[in-house]
């Protein structure tokens, strides 16, 4: 017999088993499954944490709680030891006081403390200079296992990027660990059960190491930012069944040789010599006496931390769409492949040729004229691959390890001959953030720009949110991460992506309180982020506290916060953010909006939108204070928000409904942020729609102003001119891109355009997510499912599609830290057909977009007479769902045209 209810997903600190967790009160959480019933709910629950596998509760019993909560519930039990696993379960009770139990799992501690690292930090003695690298150093020990195995732990971190193995197996899936951070103030590390990998008598250990962000090239400066070389350090952790430990650390014991990566570069590309293979390099039997002692090196003094978010994977292969376009060029012809998307990873090349032959692999998103790769906007990105053949008969097949590239063209330079049919594979890389949210509806070109959002967000999502993915520059910008936030939530499971890299900004944040505008941080970028950009710091983690429900986030940087607020409330003048008598960053602007400036800041004043997120910022920390139970400082920050706001008036808006600048951003922002006296609102709205028609219905607005324009609109009841933006299909648009075959986001609404072609060089790239920011709207109001502030994460959920323009249909899905929100419709004249699904355990408000008096049906009944249904009037409109599947109809007669 099927259990009705049971706690199922277990999770840790929004992560599926996890190890090396320093949290000494991780947050658990669980779904609850049922039956499909309606009305499914939890009741109570029990956490049992046991030392063992179903053992008993000899780390914590939460005893029996009456409370449906399901999410971010902090464990209060005995503190756990270094390297000690916790095994937990929950009992749940549901809503009929029926009793289940989850299967178990666990999460494991981590080195809790510097004194539980034994060993040394190695590398090679060779260093990179500002321009040019060393070759990649291969480091290898040997140590002997003598006793039964019960389980063996690998602890790995470097300075740079590693790869580890163990008797010639790769440990783990991970690319380009332990990831980017600070380096400055820490580094994270991973932990990898090798327990299966150990052998009895002889075994080798060995690491490969990448120059990575840390000495290879970093955005547009040189390399050698952070350190001159790459270092390894780790230790291996084997417990016997005896109960005793054996500890492998690196030390002055190892030996170190240069391979075949005789270059790698993150920016730049990576060198593979063929030639100079090591086979077996990583076996114990392997004969290593020509190689060298390592280098020893200080420990740097930072802190080793846990690795919060989700590294980086492989997750998809991309095999080009067409066979290869020759092109016959001087001095050799070149072969172009299409994989048909642009994408963000490196190739697999598989070739046959001579020994001492060079393939060179070159990567671009967009084509010229002539078929040749477009390449300019790349600035001094070589993103170029070199791979030399040892001259194996049977092919050779070869995937570098420390670079990644943004494109959709790959141009293969040194093989004159016809290619294999499987040349060329694109592998997709970035950070394992799992899908979550699904959109679609009845245009085709809007479906095609929902995909584009998702892969924007794919490729920019690596290890921190990048702005883009191919040239010289590839860092965390914050503005663009902030707009998106609330996209990416949707699209992909991002609450600890985002939580680890909250932690990121926090280390970048400066002596007075200021936020940078890129995080990590690098010197050449101003210290204060200015409006819209340090923002981010307030506005990602009330993002994640909205659709996650970590309130922990919150509490962790709520210091951090409020010191930014400080800093923001000592820096503006008589509360005017970035006012042009002071002597601060005064940001960004409205970033490349197309609002009749003539530069990339765009007509928006500057100090109208740094006051404006000043207000928006401090209104934030006031609510989070009120989350955290914080009450006088919520009054505080309540209070400052309301003098923010008065200052905004006096300087911004005049009596008439006029905003300073003119521009849509100018109201946008306004409206958004509710600046401006509600008897004025209606004027500035009629400003701004009067903007958007005299421009034939086209948008202006740069990175602050288009997130919130479609929002805005609908918020004030204007779905129509909503609809007509989205359906816009001319230059500045979202669907522009579309129609010019685009696969990702642009970073400019007129990236190329017929009449121009190729925008400026400089600063051009077709993988930038932020304008992606309108998939918030599809999925809140076209599809209808949004977050109720007052219940985070799901718990309870608004129900309320607002179809119009050219659509008759749209299907929005959710995997929610709940279970599956459906919400699909149809239209058609007089009559709306709609399909929602309410995961068990939560419940829903419902509101029918149909005339007053319609006759909603569900099934053959009438609302009020449907099960999990209350709250239901005749002729009403709104009612609330309890869990279940549900489909609606609603019938009326047609207005007579």
């Amino acid at each position: 017999m099927a259990i009705p209810t049971l706690a199922a997903q277990l999770r840790c600190n929004l992560l599926d088993n996890p190890l090396g967790v320093h949290d000494a009160t991780p947050r658990l959480s669980w779904r609850v499954e049922s039956d499909g019933r309606r009305g499914a709910r939890q009741a109570a629950y029990r956490i049992v944490v046991s030392t063992q596998r179903n053992g008993p509760a000899n780390l914590w019993d939460s005893g029996r709680v009456k409370s449906d909560a399901t999410t971010q519930i902090a464990y209060a039990g005995n503190a756990l030891t270094s390297r000690q696993r916790a095994w937990w379960r929950v009992e749940i009770w549901d809503e009929k006081n029926r009793r289940s139990e989850s299967a178990p799992a666990y999460w494991e501690a981590g080195l809790l403390t510097r004194g539980d690292w034994k060993g040394n930090w190695i590398g090679a003695a060779l260093a990179g200079g500002p321009e040019t690298g060393a070759p990649s150093p291969f480091l290898r020990t040997i140590f002997n296992v003598g006793k039964k195995v019960a389980s063996a732990r690998l602890y790995a971190t470097a300075l740079g990027l590693y790869e580890f193995h163990l008797n010639g197996q790769r440990i783990g899936n991970d690319v380009f660990t332990p990831g980017w951070t600070e380096y400055k103030k820490r580094v994270q590390y991973q932990v990898y059960d090798v327990t299966t990998q150990l052998r009895a008598g002889a075994n080798a250990a060995g690491a490969i190491l990448g120059d990575g962000w840390y000495c290879g090239h970093l955005g547009w400066r040189e390399r050698n930012y952070y350190g001159e070389r790459p270092h390894l350090l780790a230790q291996i952790v084997i417990t016997f069944t005896d109960g005793s430990t054996q500890t492998v650390t690196t030390d002055g014991a190892w030996k170190t040789s240069f391979g075949p990566i005789v270059e790698s570069d993150m920016i730049h590309g990576e060198a593979y010599d063929a030639r100079r293979e090591m086979r077996g390099w990583a076996e114990p039997g392997f004969e290593d006496s020509t190689w060298l002692p390592v280098a020893r090196f200080d420990d740097p003094g930072i802190d080793l931390a846990e690795t919060l978010g989700p590294t980086v994977r492989a997750t998809q292969e991309l095999k080009p769409i067409a066979p290869p376009v020759k092109h016959s060029i001087w001095p050799a012809p070149v072969w172009v492949f299409d994989l048909g998307q642009n994408m963000v990873g490196r190739v697999r090349l598989h070739v046959r040729g001579k020994p001492g032959q060079l393939i060179r692999l070159r990567f671009a998103e967009m084509l010229n004229a002539d078929g040749t790769l477009y390449t300019e906007n790349l600035r001094a990105a070589r993103q170029t691959d070199h791979y030399t053949l040892r001259g194996d008969p049977r092919g050779e097949t070869w995937e570098p390890r420390f670079t990644f590239h943004g494109f959709r063209y790959v141009e293969v330079y040194g093989h004159p001959d016809t290619l294999l049919p499987d040349a060329v594979i694109g592998v997709v890389l970035h950070s394992n953030t799992p899908r979550t949210g699904t959109f679609s509806c009845n245009d085709r070109l809007i479906n095609q720009l929902q995909s584009n959002i998702d892969w924007g967000q794919r490729g920019n999502f690596l290890e921190v949110p990048t702005d883009c993915p191919q040239r010289n520059e590839r860092l965390g910008w914050m503005g663009d991460a902030q707009v998106f936030s609330r996209t990416a939530a949707w699209n992909r499971d991002v609450g600890s992506f985002f939580r680890k890299w909250q932690r990121d900004i926090a280390d970048a944040q400066g002596a007075e309180g200021e936020m940078p505008s890129i995080a990590p941080h690098i010197e050449g970028v101003g210290p204060d982020g200015g409006p819209a950009w340090a923002d981010a710091a307030v506005i990602c983690p009330w993002t994640m506290y909205l659709c996650y429900g970590d309130k922990e986030l919150l509490a962790q940087h709520f210091d951090s916060l409020t010191r930014f607020i400080g800093y923001m409330e000592a820096k503006a003048k008589e509360l005017v953010r970035s006012h042009p008598d002071t002597n601060v960053w005064h940001g960004y602007g409205d970033w490349l909006a197309l609002d009749g400036s003539g530069n990339v800041f765009g007509n928006t004043p500057k100090d109208l939108i740094g006051t404006a997120m000043f207000a928006y910022s401090t209104t934030l920390v006031a609510k989070m204070a009120r989350v955290l139970g914080r009450a006088k400082e919520a009054a505080r920050y309540d209070r400052l928000a309301e003098r923010i706001r008065k200052a905004y008036q006096k300087r911004f808006l005049t009596s008439d409904g006029v905003a300073t600048g003119l521009t849509q951003t100018s109201y946008v922002l306004t409206l958004q942020f509710d600046l401006a006296p509600e008897n004025l609102r209606p004027k500035l709205l009629a400003e701004l729609v009067r903007d958007i028609e005299q421009r034939g219905n086209k948008l202006t607005t740069g990175f602050v102003g288009a997130s919130y324009l479609p929002h805005v609109l609908s918020r004030f009841g204007r779905f129509d001119l909503a609809y007509k933006l989205l359906h816009q299909k001319a230059w500045p648009s979202w669907l522009y891109a579309v129609t010019q075959g685009a696969t990702t986001i642009w970073e400019r609404w007129d990236g190329w355009t017929q009449e121009k072609g190729f925008q400026d060089k400089g600063m051009n790239s077709f993988n930038h997510y932020a304008y992606g920011a309108i998939g918030s709207w599809l999925y809140a109001v076209v599809a209808g499912v949004d977050i109720d502030p007052a219940h985070p994460g799901y718990k309870h959920i608004i129900l309320e599609p607002h179809p119009g323009g050219e659509l008759t249909s749209a299907r929005g899905t959710l995997q929610s830290m709940h279970g599956e929100i459906l919400s699909a419709w149809k239209l058609r004249e007089g009559r709306f057909e709609w399909e929602v699904i309410v995961p068990p355990n939560t419940t829903a408000t419902a509101r029918f977009p149909v005339p007053k008096g319609a006759k909603i049906r569900e099934g053959k009944k009438s609302l009020a007479a449907s099960a999990g249904i209350s709250g239901a009037k005749a002729g009403g409109t709104t009612c609330t769902l309890a869990a279940g599947h549900y489909k609606f109809t609603a019938t009326w007669k047609p207005a007579t045209k």
